[in-house]
């Protein structure tokens, strides 16, 4: 089994360089070829808004149905905990023929259904189609500028108007590629699975391959006495978009809708492998290095500070630790004041010591994850095309790395209490400790999601699964680490601990005021992409800058590491050697500033997010990520500080 990976390697490694080839894809599903008049079926996502944040079922409104009925798409992990909710539909295209035809037109709206499409135009609802796994997209103008948005609006309200009209034609434009086999070598890592194009697959390849799907959404009032005579998919004459409103079509009781639509399909020169530029064109790359500058600067002074400590204080103060013979270190020691002065103290045990090895092991845990899950998006394994999947890797990832939290907590509850016992009851609760959280969390948000009926409430399936995976999977390798660290060798400390604890002196300021205070220096880092995270969540933007996102992490890391070894060795010169859960959170109280950040950008810039169930949503997955956070950057400050004080105290000569 251990060679599975070198071999997944080898072989991809083998593809790259057996063919010459003028063009390689990784990320993505397999490329479709389509025939001219090959029929083409889209698809419809679950209904999204801005300003609410609950995603609801398409057919959750009067829309046409699919001749063969409604039948979802599968869906992964991530696609479901995300509510997305992918549904065939009616709409469909003929390779390169275009066309304009009739779908259907619906009964008289009852008053159920006119204040459902009233609450959904007014709260900025959009329909998500999606053509051979690409979005579609609408393309505006403001300010002479174009504007692109995934997605089409239900309907829209004129200004200064209580009148609500509904899109019910659409005029879509297909880029398609005329693709003859080329020499491109493609890899496919969507839900279609895995393919290449070999050499002798070029001529069944060849064909027309779908590069982009645009639309222009259109009110326009049919007379439904003429559009019922008609059958779905008889063609109709070209339509263009009104701009008068009593030619468009108006939302209200006893109305019929009739819905129509044209498509047009155009000669691009994008290539399959480019397609998904136009989604990903990358904003504000300039801010992106200046955030990452931003950090290096910060580094820098750490880095300066940590080397002034390392290098000169303290081997100045060995040097002259070690040149003295005993009689002189006892006479010193009575004169002498700082970290020299704790050396029988600062391995003692600290309080609350079970819960420091929980939030080590799941910190550990939350960092591996967001590290590999990172370093596979940047690689291009993980592509906007294959929807569901970044979340579903974390999934993954978070539940196999388990042995590690297991192993790390329980090798520190050894270090700490000097024996393996308790650590059955430690790996459960490492096991238990964050995922809890996140539950409790999550399943208060959904009966709010339930009472909304959104299409974003976790399904009793759902929750049985994820149960299934955390007690069938996570928990016995948390408890395989466990007891891989019972009989791994413990970590011997470089000086005895005295029986009686020494007394720390009285400090002008307390220290939970110095360690809040350190966790500005690492949400410096952070804080501008965080800004890009958030409005890819909320705000329905592509976040695909995962390099960006990679670099930043390291330097979130370094920070981190810095900032708790100069705090711990702060406090170890005033005589406090209660130094563990000082160095946890002089690096996790940055989560306290991402919670602060995350509430001013609910407030400044969700200012369109409306209704407190939207707001309650919106706080409740900003306290997990938070928690995430404080555990994953907490742990990293520790671990660093741990190895710092080890080696500073292993570097005394002691009696």
């Amino acid at each position: 089994m251990g060679n599975i990976p070198g071999i997944c390697w080898g072989f991809q490694l083998l593809i790259l360089f057996v063919h010459h080839c003028y063009g390689f894809y990784l990320p993505g599903s397999y490329m479709h070829t389509y025939s001219t008049k090959d029929a083409i079926y889209a698809k419809v996502n679950s209904l999204t808004s801005i300003e609410t944040e609950l995603p609801f079922s398409y057919y959750g409104l009067p829309y046409c149905k699919p001749m063969g009925g409604i039948k979802k798409s599968a869906e992964n992990l991530g696609e479901l905990l995300m509510g997305d909710q992918i549904d065939n539909s009616p709409y469909r295209f003929r390779m390169n023929v275009n066309e304009s035809l009739y779908l259907c037109t619906t009964s008289p709206l009852n008053e159920r259904e006119v204040k459902l499409l009233k609450q959904r135009t007014r709260d900025l609802y959009q329909v998500n189609m999606i053509l051979d796994n690409l979005p579609v997209m609408r393309i505006t103008k403001q300010n002479g500028v174009n504007i692109q948005w995934t997605g089409f609006p239900i309907g829209y309200t004129p200004p200064n108007s209580n009148d609500d009209y509904i899109i019910n034609h659409l005029k879509f434009k297909v880029l398609v590629h005329e693709y003859e086999g080329s020499g491109v070598q493609i890899i496919g890592t969507g839900e279609e699975g895995m393919g290449v194009i070999s050499e002798a697959d070029k001529t069944k390849a060849s064909g027309f391959e779908i590069v982009g799907f645009e639309v222009i959404p259109c009110s326009v009032k049919y007379d439904p006495e003429v559009m019922t005579k008609l059958h779905m998919y008889d063609n109709i004459s070209s339509v263009n978009c009104p701009l008068e409103l009593d030619k468009s079509q108006i939302i209200r009781e006893q109305e019929r809708i009739s819905f129509t639509y044209e498509v047009e399909f155009v000669k691009s020169d994008i290539r399959w492998p480019s397609r998904w530029d136009a989604y990903l064109k990358m904003e504000g790359s300039r801010v992106h290095w200046f955030s990452i500058l931003n950090s290096l600067m910060v580094i820098t002074f750490l880095a300066g500070i940590v080397f002034v400590i390392l290098l000169r204080t303290v081997r100045r103060d060995l040097t002259r630790y070690e040149e003295l013979d005993k009689e002189a270190q006892a006479q010193m020691n009575e004169e002498l004041s700082g970290w020299k002065l704790v050396v029988g103290d600062v391995f003692r045990e600290p309080n609350h010591s079970k819960l420091l090895c929980i939030m080590i092991g799941d910190g550990v845990q939350i960092m591996g994850m967001a590290l590999v899950t990172i370093v596979f998006a940047a690689l291009g394994f993980m592509s906007p095309a294959s929807r569901g999947m970044l979340l579903t890797g974390m999934i993954i990832l978070y539940l196999f790395l388990g042995i590690a939290a297991g192993y790390v907590a329980v090798c520190l509850w050894r270090t700490l209490k000097g024996t393996a016992e308790g650590w059955r009851s430690l790996s459960w609760s490492v096991a238990c400790f964050f995922p809890g959280i996140v539950f409790v969390i999550l399943t208060a948000l959904n009966f709010i999601l339930w009472g909304s009926k959104s299409t974003g409430a976790i399904p009793i399936s759902l929750y049985f699964i994820l149960l299934s995976l955390w007690f069938c999977i996570s928990v016995p390798l948390t408890l395989l680490g466990g007891y891989l660290g019972t009989r791994a060798e413990p970590i011997q400390y470089p000086v005895r601990t005295n029986q009686i604890p020494r007394e720390i002196p009285a400090r002008k300021y307390p220290s939970w005021l110095l360690v809040l205070g350190a966790g500005t220096l690492p949400f410096g880092t952070l804080f501008i992409e965080l800004f890009f995270i958030l409005s890819s969540i909320w705000l329905g933007r592509f976040y695909y800058v995962f390099g960006f996102l990679l670099i930043v992490l390291l330097l979130l890391i370094i920070v981190c590491a810095e900032v708790s070894v100069v705090l711990t060795y702060m406090h170890l010169c005033v005589e406090d050697w209660r130094w563990w859960w000082n160095a946890f959170f002089a690096s996790g109280s940055v989560s306290l500033y991402v919670f602060l950040y995350s509430i001013n950008y609910l407030v400044f810039d969700l200012q369109s997010l409306s209704g407190p169930v939207s707001a309650v949503l919106y706080l409740g997955y900003s306290m997990i990520m938070a928690v995430a956070i404080m555990l994953a950057t907490g742990t990293i400050g520790f671990i660093t500080s741990f190895y710092f004080v080890h080696y500073l105290f292993s570097s005394v000569k002691i009696d």
